[in-house]
């Protein structure tokens, strides 16, 4: 009997606090420690984007005058020194969780019940308490040709030699951002499309200009019929005709790892996903199941790690005090696309709005290039986005396209969760002149919103 069991090392690994020094806990993971965002995931793919970032400098310096050389990309020089750094962070969490003589590492397990794991070769370790944090792992379509050599998810193409071509295959943010990635290292990329927009689950104005800004030639209404291999080249089969890379990128989504929840009987939505309650309970009958929590993409549609990471804190202080129970809070959550043009969001689109508040809906939209900052950049493609009502100032969304956009959105963020309307957060504080955070400021200031008695 532990006194907890974790399954996956990712967000999971983050409940140890110091509680459960003197409690026997057991951690199962049966890929790599550390989960998605360490090792196949956010901190990665960022560490690609600088350098991919930095390989366009000639272009953005050439708009003010700026002749630099050609930026060129060690590509393998770049991979290496980004998985020198992670590989050993990988391997020292588990092995600073395996020298710990409070906790057990486990392997593949099958939840059994609320209480009961069962490890492969079938040991069963009884908890008082059990987390579900096993993540999510992408999808492959059943395609001719699919697990062929060369053919990648993500997973596994960043740990590759540099493709000279890449075929990119779907129209998310993975896809967008490896075909960014590899676009600006140097890489031939063709970006393959069912339909007709990428990232069209954004709001309806940013999508049109990322979809116009996007510096990689993209296929769309592409039929993907199967993929083959001939020596060392891959050919791609679509409805329209075929063409041959070197690899392929299949980026057509991700599905949560719930099956070995099977035997437990536990609720699953339409995603395949864990249903839990506001405290992160897993639910079984509609009806939550005392002492079995489940966080991140296991059970949360928002395949963030700044969600998952919340929603550990939420299990950490509910496991710890089941007696005193905290919610998860219905704050608004953020997300960035590190494309090139970079993406950030947070709340409702436009469309959503209007829905939401009809009428009420004021709207402001501020090109980078009118302010001051962005003439020095001569930027003519940057927008900041907000939305809210015009009844009472509450701030409903906000959405930007253009340099450092994870940055710019973040005073919207704060706004939005600490409820400050719009008028009160463009004249309650001081903005710096000129910096680029006066596109936050002036889209503000544009909304038709009361006035808060700020000045």
């Amino acid at each position: 009997m532990v006194d907890l069991a974790i399954v996956g090392s990712g967000s999971g690994n983050s409940l140890l606090t110091p509680f459960w020094d003197d409690k026997q806990v057991a951690i199962a993971e049966s890929g790599i420690f550390g989960g998605t965002c360490l090792n196949v995931g956010c901190i990665p793919t960022k560490m690609f984007v600088r350098p991919a970032q930095l390989a366009r400098t000639t272009e953005e310096a050439a708009r003010l005058n700026v002749t630099l050389p050609v930026g060129i990309a060690d590509f393998q020089a770049i991979r290496d020194r980004i998985f020198s750094r992670i590989d050993p962070i990988s391997a020292g969490g588990r092995d600073y969780r395996r020298q710990a003589k409070n906790v057990r590492l486990l392997g593949h397990v099958q939840l059994l019940d609320e209480h009961t794991l069962q490890t492969e070769d079938g040991e069963q370790i009884h908890a008082q308490q059990i987390v579900l944090a096993a993540g999510s792992r992408p999808v492959l379509p059943p395609i001719e040709g699919i697990d062929l050599p060369g053919v990648h998810t993500s997973d596994t193409i960043m740990r590759i030699d540099q493709p000279r071509r890449l075929a990119v295959i779907g129209a998310g943010f993975i896809a967008c951002e490896f075909a960014s990635i590899f676009s600006g290292l140097g890489t031939e990329v063709i970006q393959l499309v069912r339909g007709q927009r990428l990232l069209k689950y954004l709001d309806e104005e940013i999508c049109e200009a990322f979809n116009e800004q996007a510096g990689w030639p993209v296929q769309f209404g592409a039929s993907l019929e199967r993929i083959t291999r001939e020596g060392e080249e891959l050919t791609v089969h679509t409805g329209a005709g075929a063409f041959t890379v070197d690899a392929v990128l299949v980026a057509t989504g991700r599905t949560p790892n719930t099956e070995f929840t099977a035997p437990a009987g536990l609720d699953l939505d339409e995603g395949r996903r864990l249903k839990v309650d506001e405290y992160q309970r897993v639910l079984r009958g509609g009806k939550p199941v005392e002492g079995l929590y489940a966080l991140g993409d296991v059970s949360s549609e928002h395949q963030l790690k700044h969600a998952a990471n919340y929603q550990a804190r939420v299990v950490a202080h509910n496991l710890e005090h089941p007696q005193k129970l905290r919610p998860n809070s219905q704050r608004a959550i953020p997300a960035a696309i590190f494309t090139h043009p970079e993406i950030a969001y947070v709340g409702l689109t436009e469309a959503e709005a209007r829905d939401a508040v009809g009428e009420h809906l004021t709207v402001k939209t501020q090109k980078f290039g009118d302010t001051a900052y962005g003439w020095a950049m001569e930027d003519s493609e940057g927008l900041f986005k907000v939305l809210a009502d015009r009844r009472d100032g509450r701030i409903l969304g906000a959405h930007v396209i253009g340099y450092e956009a994870a940055n710019l959105i973040q005073p919207l963020i704060t706004a939005m969760n600490l409820g400050i309307d719009a008028h009160r957060m463009a004249r309650g504080q001081y903005w710096i002149h000129p910096a680029l955070m006066e596109v936050a400021e002036n889209a503000l200031l544009g909304l038709d919103v009361p006035d808060s008695g700020q000045l």
